[in-house]
């Protein structure tokens, strides 16, 4: 009899190990290969199967949307030069010059508040997006490297339809380098980095409904980078009857998050910390956009929760935590939960230890004291913490271990001890 690991070699087996899930760590489907299997991939003359995929990418992708062209009619300096800049007049009339010619046909991309200015055959910081000849295209549009079913509190949502599953998928690329990214395999990579195939938005519609699965969340990586796709997405699960979700930095501008707002069933946006100083030295980002989009969401009616991953020795301190807390109750109000992260070493920051529980406890004590109703311990698993607790009888409405629900005691939206209503989407 023939022994099948003498016909499966090292290279065959890691590959289809890879295929089923194996490498990500759990449940799911694993739709590309990182370098390592592009490694794995190359010819036995050295040359890989994929030498030119960014240029591939570039000639196949679709055009983007949320940017302008230096050269394009009606566009003025300022639109694509920073506030110091002078406009340009005409050297003899005076007159505003609305057009112009440049030696490179630059780009400048409105989809986050980056508003990268980016030469010809060149991207932005996101790595996700190019400009191709003049115009900025999308590298991600349909280009998925990672679908799983996760619990909807993995993500964390707690007052969204808490107990389902949602059809979780990422790209590759972000606006931001957090140095404690825990999905710095997805969010800092390039496309090309991965090998995939197209999936189209009904194929990601479709693919939810054949695991009975009523949400769709755009997560792991930012998913900004890929916001036509989630459009599209979004619309065609929609008329399917299936919610959508977005879990964000929040680092967008402002057109761009109204159609997600109009398209998307939830949103929640990481608030990482309340310092600019530590967005631009942790995030290489800023504050005020973030805060920006937070408050945009909360005016357009659509679920919102707020995630704070605390980092010990960076974002943790009193005087962070309070002013996170108070801008929270005094822009968002009582209503909107927010969850406070234990954080465990990760990509440039494994010499930090994982934040200590009573820093989390703390940190949740002084969002009651503000008057915040849902404050929750996060990443510790069996904690009361990470239970819903009525605002008028203190009673657990909701208990939860891990990612899942134990317990419920709602009725209809409402406490089933007091009949007090509780904010969230509960059906």
């Amino acid at each position: 009899m023939t022994d099948v690991w003498n016909i499966v070699t090292r290279r065959d087996f890691l590959r289809q190990a890879w295929r089923w899930g194996v490498a990500a760590g759990g449940a799911g489907v694993a739709l590309s290969s990182p370098a390592w299997l592009k490694w794995l991939n190359r010819r036995e003359n050295g040359k890989a199967l994929a030498a030119n995929a960014a240029e591939e990418l570039a000639r196949n992708a679709p055009r983007a949307r949320f940017w302008i062209a230096a050269d394009q009619q009606g566009v003025r300096c300022l639109e694509c030069h920073p506030p110091n800049a002078q406009e340009c007049h005409h050297p003899e009339t005076g007159e505003l010059l609305t057009e112009h010619t440049h030696s490179n046909a630059y780009v400048k991309c409105l989809l986050c508040a980056q508003t990268c200015l980016i030469p010809e055959g060149e991207r932005g910081g996101c790595r996700a997006r190019m400009n191709v000849g003049g115009e900025l295209r999308s590298l991600v549009y349909g280009r998925p490297i990672s679908i799983h079913v996760d619990p909807i509190e993995k993500k964390p949502f707690y007052h969204f339809l808490p107990g389902s599953s949602a059809y979780s998928l990422a790209t590759a690329g972000c606006p931001l380098h957090c140095k404690f990214c825990q999905n710095w395999e997805l969010s800092q990579s390039r496309p090309e980095d991965h090998q995939t195939d197209f999936v189209s938005p009904d194929r990601i519609v479709s693919g939810a409904q054949s695991c009975s699965v009523p949400v769709i969340a755009f997560t792991y990586n930012e998913p900004t980078v890929f916001t036509e796709y989630l459009l599209d997405i979004a619309a065609r699960g929609r008329e399917a009857g299936v919610r959508s979700v977005l879990i964000s930095c929040g680092f967008m501008t402002e057109a761009p998050l109204t159609e997600m707002c109009q398209a998307l069933d939830a949103i929640k946006i990481d608030l990482k910390g309340f310092s600019p100083d530590f967005y631009h030295n942790v995030c290489s980002a800023d504050l005020q956009p973030v805060l920006r989009s937070i408050k945009q969401v909360a005016r357009s009616g659509v679920h919102l929760e707020i995630v704070n991953l605390v980092v010990p020795t960076l974002n943790d301190s009193d005087t962070m935590m309070r002013g996170l807390v108070d801008w929270m109750a005094g822009e968002l109000g009582p209503d909107v939960p927010v969850h406070f992260t234990r954080f465990h070493p990760d990509y440039q920051l494994m010499n930090l230890p994982p934040t200590p529980v009573a820093t989390l406890e703390k940190a949740r004590d002084m969002a009651m004291e503000c008057g915040i109703h849902y404050a929750f311990v996060g990443n510790v698993p069996g904690h009361p913490g990470n239970n819903t607790y009525c605002p008028s009888c203190h009673k657990a409405v909701i208990k939860r271990s891990n990612f899942f629900v134990v317990e419920s005691n709602m009725k209809n939206g409402k406490c089933g001890f007091c009949g007090t209503p509780i904010a969230g989407v509960w059906q």
